[in-house]
């Protein structure tokens, strides 16, 4: 159920972005590339509410039910008035309610929940470890130094030995060619039902985001061995020097091929991109594990809202 009017689209990029990069606020899903990826799936849409940009969706995480929640609300100048903040957050809650929908706010960075609590104290938060994001130096994970990185430089020198290959840039004129190798890459996993109805949601974004891939203005890039696709990696900007690394796919079968597209995308972006956001783990051991193994220097807590129980 889409509680706000206005759906994510490239004609309105302009518009999100004025409030997406008006404050630093870390969180992966606060930025173009990652809405408009995921705006189908998750059904995004936004409104503006007094002076801050409201953004609705629904969460995945609950497998028994999809449920609605907000992300903090979006400010374009840099500050936030106490007031004119809780008015916001109490009209947005009026509009949830009359869609049948629980208001919570969800996604909320640990440096925002003092400042809705201070606006509106009838909120209490909790924290939503499953949703932390795992932030690297980009230098780290280009120059793989010293220990900790030991055994990531083993697996790309391993591969470099074993096989040849080419790293390009990804644009537009690709996107066949990169959903032939989603779809394979896909087909190899063998998952629950209702976890492959969302893959199969996923490649329907996916191909919508590589025929856009310029207009979104996104960064990706893929891994040939042999003239073929056998890892790709995309992203998007967020912030003023952080860049959100969405997806990250590799054929399995070549070893070392993880470490080396991550090092190869991020030794290809801008040199004003100081940090990667590799985004959250869900709660997925292995996924947790693998994030953990590239140390990063800091794990953004997010938490959930909700307002206390009278």
């Amino acid at each position: 159920m889409y509680i706000f009017d206005n759906k994510i689209t490239i004609n309105n990029k302009a518009v999100l972005e004025e409030y997406l990069n008006g404050y630093e606020y870390e969180t992966s899903g606060l930025s173009f590339s990652a809405l408009y990826m995921w705006r189908d799936i998750n059904e995004f849409c936004f409104e503006i509410i007094g002076d801050y940009m409201c953004i609705s969706g629904i969460s995945h995480l609950e497998l028994d039910q999809k449920l609605n929640f907000m992300f903090p609300p979006l400010t374009k100048t840099g500050s936030y008035d106490r007031n004119k903040l809780r008015e916001t957050i109490l009209e947005a809650k009026k509009i949830f309610e009359s869609k049948g929908a629980v208001f919570n706010l969800r996604l909320v960075p640990e440096h925002m929940t003092q400042l809705i609590c201070d606006a509106v104290p009838e909120i209490e938060f909790s924290e939503d470890r499953p949703n932390f994001d795992y932030i690297y130096m980009r230098e780290d994970l280009v120059e793989l130094r010293g220990k900790k990185y030991h055994a990531k430089k083993n697996y790309i020198n391993s591969f470099k030995k074993n096989y040849e290959y080419e790293y390009e840039p990804i644009n537009s004129g690709m996107a066949d060619e990169l959903m032939e190798f989603i779809e394979f890459f896909n087909s190899r996993k063998e998952i629950p039902e209702h976890e492959m109805e969302l893959l199969k949601n996923e490649e329907a974004a996916m191909r919508d985001v590589f025929e856009n891939f310029e207009a979104c203005g996104y960064y990706g890039g893929i891994i040939r061995i042999d003239g073929r696709v056998q890892a790709l990696t995309a992203g998007g900007r967020l912030g003023s020097n952080m860049l959100t690394q969405h997806i990250e796919k590799a054929n399995t079968d070549y070893r070392g091929l993880y470490p080396m597209i991550c090092n190869e995308f991020c030794k290809a972006l801008p040199e004003d991109i100081e940090f990667i956001n590799r985004e959250e783990d869900m709660g997925i051991e292995n996924l947790r594990k693998a994030k953990l193994s590239y140390k990063p220097v800091k794990l953004l807590e997010k938490y959930i809202g909700n307002f206390k129980a009278k």
